[in-house]
């Protein structure tokens, strides 16, 4: 029995179909659960329950979680997948905006997770355990411009994640893997929130400008090149699946962005050795070979 969090459209839509197209029980979380009505009406009750939750709201997440005890009496997987996307310069961004933000994409996953783990440890069988999927962004990898804020609450979920799987004491049983991931579906970006271009950067040559000018002709309908989308998020739901039933599945690993993620590794390695020399020496002098 899977809960999925953000499961109204996208990839958290496309992992509850897929699970219960395979004969399991989801438990699919959203802040509107009537937009679930048509798959409400294809599976019964004992297959899928419909919860509301908004991720900004703690007491919903638990109460999901308790809710979900009730019915179901265990849980097996956890995605953790609500999110939500901005446009905007780091310059031009207020506090309030840059922490709602965080509100959703931090604090909700964190609070997610933390749940999710003592479920599993303690609500389900001794050494049951479970799987827990956080559900991050190629843009925890590299940063785009005039997505800033959502890069960072992208990197600081990762950061957090990797920090937690490494605390749970493996007598638990509960493995936690982190994806990036790549393009998929348009939801994201028709759905992304935009702020009006800095005076700063409003320069047509800039790579921001550029970066908005297409995110904003997609939204109008006319899908920009610059925004190709190639990913089909079933087949993601279904490697998802695939990595649930792994008995040593990957901390962590790039979902349709392979690419990026060897790109940016690359990256690091490249400037790691060219400027090394300046990270020698600085020991202190009794420590100095």
């Amino acid at each position: 029995m899977d809960p999925v969090t953000g499961s109204s459209s996208g990839l958290g839509l496309d992992i509850t179909r897929h699970v219960l197209s395979k004969g399991d029980i989801a438990v699919a979380t959203l802040r509107k659960p009537e937009v679930l009505d048509e798959l409400i009406a294809e599976y019964p009750k004992e297959r899928l329950l419909v919860l509301k939750v908004d991720v900004t709201v703690h007491q919903d997440i638990l109460d999901a979680f308790k809710k979900t005890k009730e019915v179901f009496g265990r849980i097996d997987v956890v995605v953790s997948n609500a999110g939500t996307g901005l446009l905007s310069e780091v310059e031009g961004t207020p506090d309030d905006v840059a922490r709602a933000l965080f509100d959703v994409n931090f604090w909700g996953s964190v609070h997610v997770l933390q749940e999710a783990v003592r479920f599993l440890r303690d609500e389900n069988a001794p050494g049951k355990g479970g799987r827990v999927f956080q559900i991050t962004s190629g843009m925890e990898l590299v940063g785009f411009p005039g997505c800033g804020f959502y890069s960072a609450t992208k990197h600081a979920i990762s950061g957090l994640a990797q920090s937690l799987a490494k605390e749970v004491d493996p007598a638990w049983n509960i493995k936690l893997t982190i994806i990036a991931l790549g393009a998929f579906g348009t939801n994201a970006v028709n759905a992304m929130d935009k702020l009006p271009v800095h005076p700063a950067y409003d320069n047509p040559d800039l790579a921001v400008a550029k970066w908005r000018k297409a995110v904003i002709r997609s939204q109008s309908g006319d899908f920009d090149p610059a925004l190709t989308i190639k990913g089909d998020a079933a087949k993601a739901a279904g490697a998802i699946y695939r990595l649930s039933e792994e008995a040593a599945p990957p901390l962590r690993i790039p979902l349709g962005c392979v690419d990026l993620a060897r790109g940016a590794t690359k990256d690091l390695s490249d400037e790691v050795e060219k400027w090394a020399s300046c990270s020698v020496g600085l020991d202190k002098d009794e420590y100095q070979n």
